[in-house]
């Protein structure tokens, strides 16, 4: 099934469902408004005259070598209610496509089966208040055998979708709390929503291994920039000493080459893995990061790039 196809079928599935409200972003809608204006706004520098004749979606970034820097944006809530078996068809279908799966909140009961695969997998903490529970989450995930363990620095006050409150009992964390997140932490470690200058200098001193420039697939605060307005400084201010990853309303392989131009290592998707699960389970999942990665692939070739690593800030242009 084409992209078009999937996003089309897999959109009013469950815009049907009463878990279509996931598809919404918190209060007024701006941030997902935002996402797409900033996205068009950027255009694709051709380089057609000696392009090679072919480019290479191959990437490894600290212990994962994958065949696309297309990845999984983290989630877990929606995923069960759409299909039985709904994760292990996810991780089934991005492990044929050579990419990541990141999980999130609540933490899937069925987690070391999901990692038992093989598909790397990233597993993100919530900051809830009882600081007690967050740790004992933290032991439980190395448990199962995840590859990376993410924190989402963002979700200090929940999640919101329209007026609801998604998840409550949230708190910031701070740089002691982190420091000790790092220390109890034995796999590489993402700090997630990262959206300034500050939050960018101080993850560097807290040890993280990467970085998630992101603003919650919209379900944090609302007026949120999207990443490619803050992405310059962030990039400027780690200076190298983390790798960098991107999510925020990614939908084709144009957008995905516009953010690695930017500087980001790998790009997550969230409502389209959605999109790809309602219409075709896993097949669905995996043909979604397939075609999104040839799409990539085509558009390398035609702007001169044989290689990831080629990608920077002249490959595309302000419109």
């Amino acid at each position: 099934m084409e992209i078009t196809e999937l996003y089309c079928k897999g959109k009013a599935d469950l815009i049907d469902r009463k878990i279509g409200f996931t598809l919404g972003a918190v209060e007024t809608g701006w941030v997902m408004k935002n996402n797409r204006n900033v996205l068009d706004a950027y255009y694709i520098r051709q380089r057609a005259i000696d392009a090679p004749a072919a480019a290479s979606t191959d990437i490894t970034l600290l212990d994962v070598s994958l065949s696309t820097p297309v990845i999984m944006s983290a989630m877990t809530m929606p995923i069960p209610a759409i299909r039985d078996g709904a994760l292990m068809m996810v991780a089934l279908g991005l492990k044929e496509a050579g990419s990541m799966m990141w999980t999130g909140t609540p933490i899937p009961d069925n987690l070391k089966e999901l990692a038992a695969t093989g598909v790397p997998i990233i597993q993100n903490l919530k900051p809830v208040a009882d600081r007690e529970k967050l740790f004992k989450d933290l032991d439980r995930i190395q448990e199962a055998g995840v590859t990376w363990i993410g924190v989402e620095i963002d979700a200090g006050q929940g999640t919101k979708i329209g007026d609801q409150v998604v998840a409550k009992n949230c708190a910031p964390l701070s740089m002691k709390e982190l420091a000790e997140i790092r220390r109890r932490t034995k796999k590489p470690l993402v700090l997630k929503g990262i959206l300034s200058r500050h939050d960018a200098v101080r993850s560097v001193e807290a040890g993280a291994d990467v970085i998630m420039v992101s603003n919650h697939g919209a379900h944090t605060l609302d007026y949120l920039p999207h990443p490619f307005q803050v992405m310059d400084e962030i990039v400027e201010a780690v200076k190298g000493k983390v790798r960098i990853m991107v999510d925020g309303g990614f939908r084709r392989g144009s957008d995905v080459f516009k953010g690695l131009a930017f500087g980001a290592d790998l790009v997550g998707l969230g409502r389209p893995v959605l999109y790809g699960l309602a219409a075709d389970g896993q097949n669905g999942v995996r043909d979604l990061m397939v075609h999104l990665t040839e799409e990539l692939r085509r558009l390398m070739i035609m702007a001169g790039v044989s290689r990831l690593q080629e990608m920077n800030r002249d490959c595309i242009g302000k419109a």
